[in-house]
């Protein structure tokens, strides 16, 4: 018998939660500490311009920061995901929307957080918005291995592997998310796809006419474009049908 009920996989920062406001600002500053130590220990440039410009494009190219050290410097995943979520108050920093469990409440189906931040981070900010009880699964960067490699999203490797371990067909899937190469790469699956843009301005990785660009088109692998995770069950003929 088909599995007809929805799986919601739901993004984190800037999606559920405004990460631009001072979480994303604190994680590439100690980002760019910690590629700093490591640039200058392999006697590469390791200027503040040059710094930004490899962090902003091992972004680019593998989706996150985190693959390009790996691959290009020898780095080890939990040491780079400990020294960039290095908080000294993490609870002031978390601004979002009220309504948002209430919301959740009123999406039918399952749901999963489907995060590219790392494990302890995101449980901390799902638990202090009190969103922990409607999530069934917590899928962070750590687990996102495909064949022994991380392979975090925009991945179709991760993601195919995500369905077939949930036995979900990918037409009753929808990925909920900021980061529009990641719906791209969904849609290319067959998933459904919501694009949740009030944070675009904010984006450190979208800026200046990018920003102004992307928050007035609609690309086609975009099924439903909102401007808040609230005004999702409005479109839910188009999402879980």
């Amino acid at each position: 018998m088909p599995n007809t009920t929805p799986l919601w996989l739901f993004d984190l920062d800037n999606t559920l939660h405004n990460a631009s406001h001072a979480i994303f600002p604190a994680i590439n500053a100690n980002m760019n500490v910690f590629m700093t130590r490591v640039l200058e220990e392999q006697g590469l440039p390791a200027d503040q311009q040059a710094v930004n410009e490899m962090r902003q494009r091992y972004w680019r190219l593998y989706g996150a920061t985190l693959i390009g050290m790996i691959q290009h410097h020898e780095v080890r995943s939990e040491d780079f995901l400990r020294d960039a979520h290095a908080f000294p108050d993490l609870a002031s920093m978390i601004r979002a929307e009220r309504g948002l469990s209430h919301l959740l409440r009123r999406l039918p189906g399952r749901k999963i957080l489907l995060t590219n931040a790392p494990r302890r981070y995101s449980r901390d900010v799902v638990r202090h918005l009190g969103l922990h009880r409607h999530f069934e699964k917590h899928i962070s960067i750590e687990q996102m291995h495909v064949h022994r490699r991380l392979r975090p999203k925009p991945s179709r490797q991760m993601l195919r592997k995500l369905l077939a371990r949930e036995r979900v067909p990918a037409r009753r899937c929808i990925l909920v998310e900021d980061t529009a190469v990641n719906l791209k790469s969904a849609k290319n699956l067959g998933l459904r796809t919501a694009w949740v843009t009030q944070y675009l301005h904010g984006n450190v990785h979208v800026t200046g006419i990018d920003a102004r660009r992307q928050s007035t088109m609609h690309p086609a692998y975009v099924d439903v474009k909102v401007k808040s995770v609230r005004q999702l069950a409005t479109h839910l003929g188009r999402l879980a049908r």
